[in-house]
């Protein structure tokens, strides 16, 4: 028999979260977020069309076809970010985040941290860094810790 490696919390949850960012519709992208308090998940968010609207999938990439940079513009997108899916998620089944730990592949971009810096979350963490790093000095001053991880590895141990 092998000796397997049990994940940590932090990894457990960004394995989590690379699954949900393969729900994804972006195409430059796949983005995945768990909002997360007492090692108990209470939301999920992908970044992809609003819900019953046409995806990048299907129209192709307004970004893209525009030439905009990762990072900027974002009002120049189909997609809702995956934090923000998340937080609405959690607001449409009626759930708090205040005090979570929200689980990311990537950091945020400014508008993301500014909305969960609003849900009141306590602890971001990530692997994956997202072009635009002007959350950093919003979370400091919102006084939320960022921890950016190491990658989880993509494997899933199965003990038959």
């Amino acid at each position: 028999m092998t000796e397997s490696h049990r994940p940590s919390i932090d990894e457990y949850f960004l394995k989590v979260a690379s699954v949900v960012a393969e729900r994804s519709t972006c195409l430059r992208h796949h983005v995945g977020a768990v909002a997360v308090r007492d090692k108990h998940i209470l939301s999920t968010g992908y970044n992809g069309a609003a819900a019953g609207l046409k995806d990048c999938l299907e129209l192709g990439c307004l970004r893209d076809a525009q030439d905009i940079p990762s990072g900027t513009r974002h009002e120049i997108c189909r997609s809702i970010h995956a934090e923000q899916n998340c937080i609405i998620q959690a607001s449409l089944h009626g759930v708090s985040l205040d005090g979570c730990t929200v689980y990311c592949t990537h950091t945020p971009c400014i508008l993301c941290a500014k909305m969960l810096v609003n849900a009141r979350i306590k602890r971001f963490v990530s692997f994956g860094e997202y072009a635009d790093d002007s959350f950093k000095e919003l979370f400091t001053e919102a006084g939320i810790k960022v921890d950016i991880v190491k990658r989880p590895s993509s494997e899933i141990t199965h003990l038959e």
